[in-house]
């Protein structure tokens, strides 16, 4: 319970916020204030930003102005001063299959960026912190660390499932009718019919797609309350979970509980085991490293899929599985999964949260339902390793990654085919040119080549929508959706761009992958590549200015998490300290 606000005891002196309200030399600063209606007390209270990622631009973002309301309210009640304001979103779903992907990766930095800059230039003492779509997860979580001032995440909320002919549908199935419509399967009437239905509430993708995946993150690495992540957008006792944020972020204040103290190595496995147990997003393995490197914790591609390896399978959620995103709320939220996982040994318990507990501590009251289908227990468990796979290999010397959730193929051998933008790849697959046993590779997409690192959900679910689902696999140094599902390897390291093998390849060459043993390899010897390496050129990007531009000139290799900056291992002094 939060603390009586009468009887808190903020020492200014020791906050952020005394440099813009505190002594005479602030007298206009304080008079800033005062022009929008805040009292003097409200004014020497701590400072509480309150940053949301709320537009207009998808369904993701919709609910977060409401919901920051409430948050607001919890400051209120335990004596800070709240401050809203908001940043970027891109929303990949209307960003998918066209140049606008390029801008979603790139978000996630302006992101992180935006809300750092607005604590720093206003001085606030603490954050709370709302978001909705893919990057704007990893993006305020990674604000939070790199600030490290006391923060509580919250995330927006899943949407409610569509219904098309009595069947459950996500925005996933929308993607693969484009495939079913161009094979002819699907009228046109068919397809509006089901892209009318298919979204019908406010709230991110409904499946363990990359917003839940890093939602069920928040709450496992700790920077989310229990069950705040999990209960969908359009409910109205999310407000109740807000304004428990609100009123947290003011304990985490006066106790001094900071981000970095909750975000360890330790948390940071916690956070690989349930993007694994979940068959969650590859995406996790690009966000999880991008956030420790804010703490200055190194924990690589690498380190996530030694995770990945030894981590039990057991939900069945969309898009490997049966079940939505709703069906997880009503089978107990992330809690119930957490509870089992670290019943069965998978987590480590003594990880502080923002409860200001630890996880065991969180999971002391929550209860296994036996009633629900969508959690297994660890015995039961859809397979005994993760649903997320790291590979390794001739052609991936830096690693790559690949969602087998729902696959029973776990090997593949073909010949290559090439292309170097994903244009080109889903023109291919829709006009017939791809082949049953063919490799797709599309490169040139990776964090400096696209540059921005594109997601292929287009492509691989008009693979899907095609027939060719189960025949075909697919290989980019891009990155996949969290609704992509079949043979899709992504985060294909070194990328093409800085000279990797995968900007190498030649139709026809041989690919194998094997994600038994985790590898990907082509059958082209080390001179061959050498001797191709020598008349190698670099695509030349068509973006040559701008923010994206300017991205590439400082990102780094997806398997350290596309980062670009140096982190806090190179810092002197956190925002937090000043």
């Amino acid at each position: 319970m939060p603390l009586d606000a009468a009887k808190r005891r903020f020492d200014k002196s020791k906050l952020p916020s005394r440099h813009v309200t505190e002594g005479p030399e602030r007298a206009p600063h304080r008079s800033f204030y005062y022009a929008m209606g805040m009292t003097e007390e409200e004014i020497h209270q701590p400072l509480v930003g309150v940053a949301t990622c709320w537009n207009e631009a998808a369904p993701c973002n919709i609910t977060l102005s409401r919901q920051a309301q409430a948050a607001k309210k919890g400051v209120k009640a335990a004596g800070g001063s709240p401050r809203e304001f908001t940043t970027i979103t891109v929303t990949d779903g209307i960003a998918m299959g066209h140049q606008g992907m390029k801008a979603s990766l790139v978000s996630r930095e302006v992101i992180a960026d935006s809300v750092e800059l607005t604590m720093r230039g206003h001085c606030y003492d603490a954050l709370v912190g709302l978001a909705g779509c893919d990057k704007s997860l990893p993006g305020m979580m990674m604000a939070m660390v790199r600030l490290n001032v006391p923060s509580v995440f919250l995330y927006g909320g899943s949407i409610l499932p569509g219904r098309f002919r009595g069947q459950e549908v996500t925005v996933l199935n929308v993607f693969e009718a484009v495939g079913k419509h161009a094979s002819g399967e699907y009228s046109d009437a068919d397809l509006h019919e089901m892209e009318c239905h298919a979204c019908p509430s406010g709230g991110a993708c409904g499946g363990q797609f990359t917003a839940n995946t890093m939602a069920t993150v928040a709450e496992a690495i700790g920077l989310a309350l229990p069950f705040s992540c999990s209960a969908p957008a359009p409910y109205e006792s999310r407000d109740a979970l807000c304004e428990a944020a609100g009123q947290q972020v003011m304990n985490l204040l006066e106790l001094g509980l900071r981000p970095r103290d909750i975000v360890t190595r330790k948390a940071l496995e916690n956070a690989a085991t349930v993007v694994a147990a979940t068959g969650g997003s590859t995406n996790g393995a690009l966000h999880l490293p991008a956030i420790a490197h804010e703490a200055g914790i190194d924990f690589d591609l690498d380190a996530v899929a030694e995770i990945f390896k030894r981590t039990p399978y057991i939900t069945d959620l969309q898009p490997g599985g049966k079940y939505a995103a709703k069906d997880m709320w009503d089978a107990g939220g992330i809690p119930a999964l957490l509870k089992e996982l670290l019943d069965a040994g998978f987590l480590h318990g003594d990880c502080m949260t923002v409860s200001g507990k630890t996880l065991a501590e969180n999971m002391e009251s929550v209860r296994f339902r036996d009633d629900q289908k969508v959690i297994r227990r660890v015995k039961d468990a859809i397979t005994p390793t993760g649903g997320v796979v790291g590979l390794k290999g001739n052609l991936a010397t830096d690693g790559a990654i690949v969602k087998v959730a729902g696959m029973e193929k776990l090997t593949f051998s073909g010949p290559a085919r090439c292309f170097d933008c994903e244009e080109d790849a889903f023109e291919a697959v829709m006009k017939n040119k791809v082949q049953a046993g063919d490799v797709i590779v599309i490169r040139y997409e990776g964090p400096k080549g696209g540059p921005g690192m594109r997601e292929m959900l287009s492509t691989t679910s008009a693979i899907y929508g095609k027939g060719l689902g189960e025949s075909v696999a697919l290989i980019t140094d891009g990155r996949f959706s969290g609704a992509t599902r079949g043979f899709c390897i992504g985060h294909v390291g070194p990328e093409a761009a800085v000279g990797g093998p995968i900007g190498l390849l030649k139709d026809g060459d041989v690919i194998t992958i094997d994600a038994v043993k985790g590898t990907l390899d082509v059958a082209v010897s080390d001179a061959e590549l050498a001797e191709r390496r020598k008349s190698w050129q670099p695509r030349t990007p068509d973006l040559r200015s701008g923010a994206i531009w300017k991205y590439a000139q400082t990102v780094g290799p997806a398997s350290k998490g596309a980062v670009t900056h140096p982190g806090a291992a190179a810092e002197i002094k956190s925002y937090a300290d000043i």
